[in-house]
């Protein structure tokens, strides 16, 4: 008996440890998710952002950050990552016929119905693009974050002294401030009746924007485990604590002047009382511009710039053309200045690189898919490009 009792507690004890050596290495063996996600974007790291109150979306954005190693650097002694980063905001009135709503509607109505996943999954097909983590956070939440960090730092340009439709006064002073939560709160849901929608989403924007300059400002709170736990009770993720401490190790070494935003741009459409924006051809343009997004993120030829200035004039008769072109490279470039050129007979488009960058301007003349690019520099033009558009150009590529 005591013989058969030994041998049964020797197999339960080789039982045991092979179970925890299995569960040893089934955890070793589980990857990282954020390097996981770095490898299979080749460097790029997406994250949705989003802000609700009671089930409405208040903003989402979608942060493309770029890992650049020391030994993506000219200088490869350098031992710091540095990141660039592309923040796509996606306005809640954007346009569509969603697969899970089978039905026209604003894109927002989506996490209203469905939740955070199929919301998730929506945007990642509306701009082409895997997105493999989420930040969810309530307005109530986002208020305690903000205090938490210190407050968010946004200019208002004018004061603000209005009553919201309970009687409730708001006020906001005017000049470059520091919100506190409760005034987060105010700035993000106070509305004049003089104010459009996207007006709206400006100044919202200018909170994400204010968000992620609080998060570079407090890198230690994010460092500390304790300072951090406090945070993550307040948001919502599809990652572990720990991995959620993990991303935004990495979203905090971005440089938010470096911080370039972005928003879809599109034709308006009233569909059953709601003015919706519906994404230029078919969805297709948002695609194109996202993927321009990543390559300029990646472009090492563009150093400390994340986004480029243009001039863009018109060589043809048609009307317009100059302003049509503004609104279809707004997205990525910051227009300096529109209008005629000094003929309206260029039969070939051309782009003029002012700054000797041949990679940047060639990802210029892929995006239009114009390969007539000539350098002629300037050091006293404020644009890097001159864009002149001749005869071949249709409004959207060179033919």
């Amino acid at each position: 008996m005591k013989a058969r009792n030994k041998g049964g507690i020797l197999l339960v004890s080789i039982f045991f440890i092979i179970i925890v050596v299995l569960a040893v290495l089934v955890l070793s063996l589980r990857e990282d998710p954020i390097k996981s996600a770095l490898r299979e974007g080749k460097g790029v790291l997406k994250t949705l952002f989003v802000l609700e109150h009671n089930n409405q979306v208040l903003f989402s954005d979608v942060l493309m950050s770029y890992h650049l190693t020391a030994s993506e650097k000219d200088d490869s002694s350098a031992e710091e990552i540095s990141k660039r980063g592309v923040l796509i905001n996606i306005p809640g009135n954007t346009g569509g016929i969603w697969r899970s709503l089978d039905r026209a509607d604003r894109i927002d109505a989506i996490y209203s119905e469905k939740g955070i996943g199929v919301y998730k999954s929506e945007i990642e097909n509306l701009l082409g693009q895997p997105i493999p983590f989420y930040i969810l956070m309530s307005l109530e939440e986002f208020s305690e974050i903000t205090d938490l960090l210190g407050g968010m730092s946004v200019f208002i340009p004018n004061p603000v002294d209005i009553k919201n439709v309970d009687g409730q006064r708001w006020l906001l002073p005017s000049g470059a401030i520091n919100l506190d939560g409760d005034k987060v709160k105010t700035y993000l849901m106070y509305t004049e009746a003089d104010e459009s929608e996207n007006d709206i989403v400006d100044r919202r924007q200018n909170v994400v924007l204010a968000f992620f300059n609080a998060i570079a400002r407090n890198a230690d709170v994010f460092r500390d485990s304790d300072s951090f736990f406090e945070l993550s009770k307040r948001f919502q993720s599809n990652l572990s604590r720990s991995r959620q401490q993990d991303l935004f190790g990495e979203i905090m070494r971005i440089d938010p002047e470096r911080l370039a935003p972005q928003a879809i741009t599109g034709t308006y459409r009233t569909v059953d009382g709601k003015l919706l924006i519906f994404p230029l051809q078919e969805g297709q343009y948002i695609k194109q511009v996202v993927t321009h997004a990543i390559r300029q993120l990646k472009d090492k030829g563009q150093g400390e710039k994340t986004n480029y200035s243009l001039r863009i004039q018109n060589g043809t008769k048609e009307q317009g053309l100059a302003a049509k072109t503004k609104n279809l490279l707004s997205s990525n470039y910051d227009i300096l200045e529109y209008g005629n050129a000094d003929s309206n007979e260029y039969e070939k488009t051309v782009i003029i690189d002012h700054i000797g960058n041949s990679e940047s301007a060639k990802l210029l003349g892929d995006f239009i898919k114009c390969e007539n690019i000539r350098e002629e520099l300037d050091a006293n033009t404020s644009a890097d490009f001159t864009i002149i558009l001749g005869n071949d150009f249709d409004g959207r590529y060179v033919r």
